[in-house]
């Protein structure tokens, strides 16, 4: 009877009771709720961002390709006529005009990206791969070989305009009267010579980041395996070949990935290079979508244009996950 009584004094529930059991229940569940619960609540502003900014424009944008949506209908869009499938059909219509012009804008984009990604991956690796050595002056180089990305689209392409001019343009200057390689000054920014202008402009700024995304993978594969190999008498060539880019396989398929989406949909550096009107030979699909919709005024066709594009890219990116997926199952 006394030690009962000393165990109630002391505190200790009595026996079948568990106050303190319930109560480590409902803590831990409150627990798992947080800890379930918070990831999802630190994305809600990024999700509604995105919302606002990328899905509900395309989900009108969708909407408007299905009208006869031109400026006679600015004021109140949404009483513009269904056209059903009308706008496609005409996109598509590669015999008509429209149809036609579309084609062409989406080959020259098609050569433009690759190009510009083939270029921008290759000098931005050999880069790269030359920073790893350890030499005098080597961070400042760094810097300055990202000073092109860094630099703002409009700051960095309105310098290409100046540089490209015809009379006293500093490309002209140099190639014809310092190393007498042209038999004249040359229009770079207007006939065929506009796509070379373009594409010399696009990898400019572009390789820099390739640059970037390859010198930080390399920092993940380990010094020992190319002393290994010099020791076996491998050569430089062969332990790029053996090493370096089969480490770098999941960072290439990520940056090839980035920037074919980048390059194919560039709307800033054509249109501050040539303005609202591109040439024929430099047409990118994203300034040619522009001039269909903002230049024409016809919103319903440039919205068709815009959708297939989107298609196109979803296929695109789907295919080539696919296909890399595939690759990295089998590289085992």
């Amino acid at each position: 009877m006394n030690d009962m009584t000393t165990t109630v004094e002391a505190g200790t529930p009595p026996v079948g009771k568990s106050p303190s059991g319930s109560a480590r229940g409902a803590r831990h569940r409150t627990g798992r709720i947080h800890r379930v619960g918070l990831p999802y609540l630190l994305l809600l502003p990024a999700l509604l961002l995105e919302l606002l900014v990328h899905l509900v424009p395309m989900v009108i944008g969708i909407v408007m390709s299905f009208k006869e949506l031109t400026h006679f209908y600015i004021r109140d869009w949404g009483a513009a006529p269904w056209s059903a499938l009308a706008n496609y059909e005409v996109s598509v219509d590669f015999d008509a005009p429209v149809g036609e012009a579309l084609l062409h804008s989406f080959l020259v984009t098609v050569a433009f990206t690759l190009l510009s990604v083939g270029l921008c991956w290759l000098i931005g690796t050999a880069a790269a791969v030359f920073m790893q050595d350890t030499f005098r002056g080597r961070g400042l180089l760094r810097a300055l070989f990202l000073v092109p990305y860094a630099l703002p689209v409009y700051a960095a392409v309105i310098t290409w305009v100046f540089m490209f001019q015809h009379d006293n343009g500093l490309v002209n200057h140099v190639l014809h009267d310092q190393l007498g390689l042209t038999d004249k000054r040359s229009f770079w920014l207007i006939g065929d010579n506009s796509f070379i202008a373009l594409l010399t402009v696009s990898v400019w700024k572009g390789w820099p980041f390739a640059f970037l995304i390859v010198m930080a993978g390399l920092q993940n594969i380990p010094r020992e395996l190319y002393e290994a190999a010099a020791l076996d008498g491998a050569g430089v060539w062969q332990q790029i070949r053996r090493i370096t880019l089969p480490f770098l396989r999941p960072v290439n398929q990520v940056l090839v990935l980035v920037l074919f989406l980048w390059t194919f949909n560039d709307f800033n550096t054509p249109f501050v290079l040539f303005g609202r009107t591109a040439p024929e030979a430099a047409d990118l699909i994203s300034v040619h979508i522009y001039q269909a919709s903002f230049v024409t005024w016809n919103f319903g066709t440039g919205s068709a244009m815009s959708v297939l594009l989107l298609l196109f890219l979803l296929l695109v990116t789907g295919g080539y996950l696919r296909l890399t997926s595939r690759g990295r199952r089998a590289a085992p």
